[in-house]
C-alpha cells in the first residue's frame, strides 16, 4: 500500500527504486586496560591510524574533486587535530589502548559540541565518519560504507559522511535519503553537486525495510513508500518534462517578460570552474576563499598562492561578473593562526570579518592578491565581507579594500538580522548587498542551520525569512544598488520567482542548480512573481507559503 514521508528536498529530480541501507557503524570498541609499557606502542599505533586515515580522505578529495575535494580536506584536518592527538595521548598513557583512547576522546569533544548547541555541531556527523574510520582502521575491520551492489538501488541512511557522499556513483546510486542532516549540511550541498536526487532530515527513514522500492522527489521533499503505478507514471511524466525544459532552455535568466535575473555559480575554487561554466553560469556570485586558507590552519597561504588561485577563477568569465567572499573563518571553520580557541560559542564570536579587522596583515594580503590578481583580466571584480553587522563594519571593510588599492565594487553579505534591519546604513559604505540565506535563517531563528530537528526553522521559505529579504531589496532598490541571493535559497527554482519577485537582483547557486532555476524563471512574468511573493509573505508558514506561491504561479 503506497504511503507518504515527508522531508526535506535538497537536491531536485525524481528517483524510484529498491532500498539499499548504508553499511552499520563501527561497534564501540571494548574498554581493555594496557600497561605502562604498552603506552608507547599504543600512542605509535594510533598516529599511524590517524595519518592513514587522513591520507585517505585527501586522495577520496583528489578523486572526487570539486566542492567535495575542499570538504574531505577540511575532513582530514579533523582527523589530524593536535588537540584531539594530544587527548588520545593522555588516554593512552593512563591505560586505554589505541583504539579506545581514539574512540573515548572523539566521543568526549563530539559530546562537548552537541551539548554546547555550537555551530560546530553540525559537524558531528564528520566527526564520528573520521573517528569510525580510525577505530576500523585499529581493529583491522572494513569501514562500513556504501552498499555494494550490481543493480541502481536508492540509498538510505542515518546520515552520510562527506566521504561517502563524494565518490557515489550516480549510474548506481539513483538517489539517497537520510534521517539527519539539514538543508545546507555537507552531504545536501555534495548531493547538488552529483546532481543525485535526494532528501534530508526525513524521521523514519531507516525503517524502511531493504529491498522496498521507493519513489524520492528531491524537489519536494516527498518519499512515496510502495508507490502505485499511477504515481509512478506520475512522477515519471513530471521529470520527463522537467527534462524537457531543461534542454529548451539556454542563455541569461530572465523572466518571460524579458526581466535579467543573472544567474551566478557558487564556487570553492579553480576545481569548481568547469561546471559552472558548462551550466551557463553568467559569472560566479561567491567564490569561498576560505578553502585555500584551510589547506594549513596554521598559516595563511602566501600572496603569491592566492593570485595564483584566484586568476584561474577570474580568467574562467571574461567580461563576467566574479564576486569573492574574503576569508570567512571561525565557527566550523577555525584557523589556528587567525581564530580564538576557547570561544564557548564560536557562531556567535569572533567569526567572519570580525576576524580579519583583529588581523588586518591577513586582510590586506588577501585583498592586494585579489587586485593583482585582477589586473589586465575584464572581469568585473566585487569583493564582499562576511558577517556584517551594522555600517561600522562596512566601513571599516570598504577602508581595508581602498587602502590595499583594489578597484573593484566593496559589499557586504547579510547573514545577521541586524544587516537587514539596518541596510540602507549599511550601504552608504559599501556599492552592493549578497544575502547569505543560510546563516540568515540560522540566526534569525536561533536554529543551527546543521541540525535536522530544527530543519522547520532552517527552512528558506519561513515567511519571517523573506521579510529579511525584502528588506534588503527594497533598501538596495531606494539606494540605486544591488542585492543577490547567495545562499542555498537560490536552488530551489520555484523560490527563485519568488526571491525574484521581492527585488532581488541576481541569484547564485551550485552549478547543477542553475539550469533549472533558469527554466523555471522563463516561464512566468515578473509581475506574477511579485504576486506569489506577497502570497509567500503573507503565509504563516514555510509550506503554507510555499503552496500559496505555487498556487499564484500556476494561476489558481
Amino acid at each position: 500500500m503506497e504511503t507518504t514521508l515527508r522531508g526535506v528536498g535538497v537536491s531536485h529530480g525524481v528517483a524510484i527504486g529498491e532500498v539499499r541501507h548504508m553499511g552499520t557503524a563501527v561497534l564501540e570498541p571494548p574498554a581493555k586496560q594496557i600497561t605502562a609499557d604498552e603506552a608507547e606502542r599504543e600512542q605509535g599505533r594510533a598516529r599511524k591510524a590517524v595519518e592513514a586515515v587522513s591520507a585517505d580522505l585527501m586522495a577520496r578529495g583528489q578523486l572526487a574533486g570539486g566542492e567535495a575535494q575542499h570538504v574531505l580536506e577540511a575532513q582530514a584536518m579533523i582527523a589530524t587535530d593536535p588537540e584531539l592527538m594530544a587527548d588520545v595521548d593522555r588516554r593512552i598513557a593512563v591505560g586505554s589502548t589505541a583504539e579506545r583512547g581514539v574512540y573515548d576522546a572523539f566521543a568526549s569533544y563530539r559530546d562537548l559540541l552537541a551539548g554546547a548547541g555550537e555551530y560546530m555541531a553540525g559537524r558531528v556527523a564528520d566527526l564520528d565518519d573520521v573517528r569510525n574510520r580510525i577505530v576500523a582502521r585499529l581493529l583491522g575491520v572494513p569501514m562500513p560504507g556504501v552498499p555494494d551492489s550490481d543493480e541502481p538501488y536508492v540509498l538510505i541512511a542515518r546520515d552520510l559522511a562527506p566521504a561517502d557522499t563524494a565518490l557515489l556513483d550516480p549510474a548506481l546510486v539513483l538517489g539517497f535519503v537520510t534521517e539527519e542532516g539539514g538543508p545546507t549540511s555537507h552531504s545536501a550541498i555534495l548531493a547538488r553537486a552529483l546532481g543525485v536526487p535526494a532528501i534530508v532530515a526525513l524521521p523514519g527513514a531507516c525503517e524502511i525495510a531493504e529491498g522496498t522500492v521507493i519513489a524520492v522527489d528531491g524537489s519536494t521533499g516527498d518519499l512515496f513508500v510502495e508507490p502505485t503505478a499511477e504515481k509512478r507514471a506520475e512522477l515519471e511524466a513530471a521529470a520527463a518534462e522537467r527534462k524537457a525544459a531543461l534542454a529548451a532552455s539556454s542563455g541569461p535568466g530572465a523572466t518571460s517578460d524579458g526581466h535579467k535575473v543573472p544567474l551566478l555559480a557558487n564556487v570553492g575554487g579553480p576545481a569548481d570552474v568547469l561546471a559552472a561554466v558548462e551550466a551557463g553560469a553568467e559569472g560566479v556570485g561567491l567564490f569561498r576563499t576560505e578553502f585555500l586558507f584551510l589547506d594549513d590552519s596554521k598559516k595563511a597561504p602566501s600572496e603569491e598562492k592566492q593570485i595564483e588561485s584566484y586568476r584561474k577563477v577570474l580568467e574562467a568569465f571574461p567580461e563576467g561578473r566574479v564576486v569573492v567572499r574574503v576569508l570567512d573563518a571561525g565557527a566550523d571553520k577555525p584557523l589556528e593562526f587567525l581564530t580564538p580557541a576557547d570561544e564557548p560559542n564560536p557562531a556567535l564570536g569572533v567569526r567572519g570579518l570580525r576576524s580579519l579587522l583583529d588581523h588586518p596583515d591577513v586582510l590586506r594580503t588577501q585583498l592586494t592578491a585579489l587586485a593583482k590578481a585582477a589586473e589586465g583580466l575584464p572581469v568585473y571584480l566585487e569583493v564582499m565581507a562576511p558577517m556584517v553587522a551594522d555600517r561600522i563594519d562596512a566601513k571599516a571593510f570598504a577602508d581595508a579594500c581602498r587602502e590595499a588599492g583594489l578597484k573593484a565594487k566593496f559589499g557586504a553579505m547579510v547573514e545577521i538580522p541586524s544587516a537587514a534591519l539596518r541596510a540602507r546604513s549599511i550601504l552608504q559604505e559599501v556599492e552592493f548587498l549578497s544575502l547569505g540565506t543560510n546563516d540568515l535563517a540560522q540566526y534569525a531563528f536561533a536554529a543551527d542551520r546543521q541540525v535536522g530537528a530544527v530543519s522547520r526553522l532552517q527552512d528558506p521559505w519561513q515567511p519571517a525569512l523573506l521579510d529579511l529579504i525584502a528588506m534588503s531589496a527594497e533598501a538596495a532598490r531606494a539606494e540605486g544598488k544591488s542585492c543577490g541571493v547567495c545562499g542555498e535559497a537560490a536552488s530551489d527554482p520555484l523560490l527563485a520567482c519568488v526571491l525574484t519577485g521581492l527585488g532581488v537582483t541576481s541569484l547564485s547557486m551550485g552549478a547543477a542548480s542553475i539550469p533549472y532555476v533558469r527554466a523555471t524563471l522563463a516561464k512566468y512574468t515578473l509581475a506574477q512573481c511579485e504576486r506569489a511573493a506577497a502570497a509567500a509573505r503573507a503565509a504563516d508558514s514555510a509550506e503554507e507559503a510555499r503552496v500559496a506561491a505555487q498556487a499564484v504561479l500556476s494561476g489558481e
